[in-house]
């Protein structure tokens, strides 16, 4: 066997037993854990349980508190379907105007957009602007608010792929006969199919994952999101002795993003891996 193929096999083997231990491993305790009832899970070893009673758990936790479990799974997919469509449209149409049109404004746009990845938010200020617009403690403003904080980041990607595109097809759309709407929306946007996918699978586990931004701006049981329903479960005086239910809560919360990404990962490497090849 040649040395490159001893170092490959060598890395391949590091990356599995890696992989093993820091998802495998903390998952496969969850998902016992769950499984069993309250006085074995209060030990919290990492043993198989007795008597399997995952489902009478899972049921209990969708029954708990009038089914608020439900309830935080509708508002998380309303706030992620929203917030994640909000910042594909934007954000592809500023990463494309700012690669393809030249002006004096780029600079200061680019210094903006590059601020809202290194610029912490402010939480007071913030709150402040909702109230006086009316969306403090309601839905849509927290909608915006993720949209906002995640428009930098897709802007990036989107300007990097889009310096990937000829300008010909610009240019032949133009002598075509389209206008500036119907170039972006039939031309430019299906090409920018790889990096949409990206960005889409990207910032719907971290939005759906967001545990700070609802608690600050979204507070109270009739808006709970799945992850402020975990916070409410384990500090609850109900669920203190019940480390079952609360694992069992945790295992419903981790399956949705974690089916996204089995299912698109190749998708995620190839949409942020195209621009940086070609660009």
């Amino acid at each position: 066997m040649s040395r490159l193929a001893v170092r490959r096999w060598t890395v391949g083997t590091i990356a599995i037993v890696v992989s093993v231990v820091v998802f495998l491993v903390p998952f496969a305790f969850i998902l016992v854990t769950a499984a069993k009832t309250a006085p074995e899970a209060s030990t919290l070893s990492f043993s198989w349980p007795a008597e399997w009673k995952l489902w009478d758990n899972i049921a209990a936790v969708l029954a708990d508190r009038d089914g608020i479990l439900i309830r935080a799974f509708v508002n998380s997919i309303v706030l992620t379907v929203a917030s994640v469509v909000i910042m594909v449209v934007l954000a592809a149409m500023v990463g494309y105007v700012l690669q393809r049109k030249k002006s004096r404004w780029n600079g200061i746009i680019n210094f903006f957009v590059l601020a809202g990845l290194i610029v912490p938010p402010a939480v007071v200020p913030t709150i402040w602007v909702l109230q006086g617009l009316g969306l403090f403690k309601t839905l849509g403003g927290l909608i915006l608010i993720e949209a906002t904080f995640g428009l930098s980041f897709c802007i990036l990607l989107f300007r990097a792929f889009v310096s990937t595109i000829p300008r010909e097809l610009d240019e032949a759309a133009l002598i075509d006969g389209a206008g500036p709407i119907r170039l972006f929306f039939q031309i430019v946007l299906p090409l920018l199919k790889p990096v949409i996918v990206t960005v889409i699978v990207v910032q719907a586990v971290a939005v759906f994952n967001d545990f700070a931004n609802p608690l600050y701006f979204l507070p109270g049981d009739a808006n709970a999101t799945v992850q402020l329903t975990l916070y409410a479960y384990a500090s609850s005086s109900t669920s203190a002795g019940q480390l079952n239910l609360l694992f069992a809560d945790i295992l419903l919360i981790t399956i949705p993003p974690l089916v996204m990404y089995v299912f698109f990962n190749r998708q995620i490497v190839a949409g942020m891996t195209s621009g940086a090849i070609k660009g």
